[in-house]
């Protein structure tokens, strides 16, 4: 549920890189972060502890424009990808707008996205969103290695309702700001009442 900044004049908007451990989530979010004008970002805030990490950043992207009159401001959070990390997951995705989850295409990784994406899907419930309604947009990381699993089956495994999906290098930047675009957008197509 994006939060209005009245005195700013500003829509805040939360967006979650949700996805198994080493899928690409990080990855992409210090890229966007690299490729953002310094004076459009935030800091990159990382917060860590012994056996976790979660980064966030926010930004103002001028080409998005306005929603009734406010500027939109988006901030990009990742969350511990092993599901052991329950509390952090369900405190970072409080009043997330849009999710972006990555999907690691290495074929001995499919069983932990499987079990990720099964775990997004309770943990939205938790917070009150329906998975099939929220902005969700898939991104199939580290296609150009041996092993990835062929686009038709991660198709078939994660996108039986045929929300956008992009294929990605994320340590090269391929395919990581038009994800963020499409997520983006839908995010502003919601807030303007347009579904």
């Amino acid at each position: 549920m994006s939060f209005i900044n009245y005195v700013t004049k500003e829509v805040n908007c939360k967006i979650i890189y949700f996805g198994t451990g080493l899928s690409g989530k990080t990855t992409n979010v210090q890229y966007v972060y690299e490729q953002t004008h310094q004076d459009s970002r935030g800091k990159l805030v990382t917060l860590s502890t012994e056996n976790e990490r979660t980064l966030f950043f926010d930004f103002l992207p001028l080409s998005i424009g306005e929603v009734r009159g406010y500027r939109t401001r988006f901030h990009l959070y990742t969350v511990p990808g092993q599901t052991f990390y329950e509390t952090s997951q369900q405190f970072i995705l409080k009043g997330v707008d849009g999710v972006v989850f990555v999907v690691d295409s290495l074929s001995e990784r499919m069983d932990a996205n499987i079990e990720s994406f099964e775990f997004l899907e309770k943990s939205l419930d938790v917070q009150g969103y329906d998975i099939n309604k929220i902005p969700l947009v898939l991104q199939y990381n580290k296609r150009d290695l041996q092993g990835a699993v062929s686009l038709k089956e991660l198709e078939a495994t994660f996108n039986p309702m045929k929300r956008p999906s992009f294929e990605a290098v994320a340590n090269r930047g391929q395919g990581v700001m038009e994800t963020l675009q499409e997520i983006s957008q839908w995010v502003i197509r919601e807030l303007k009442g347009g579904g």
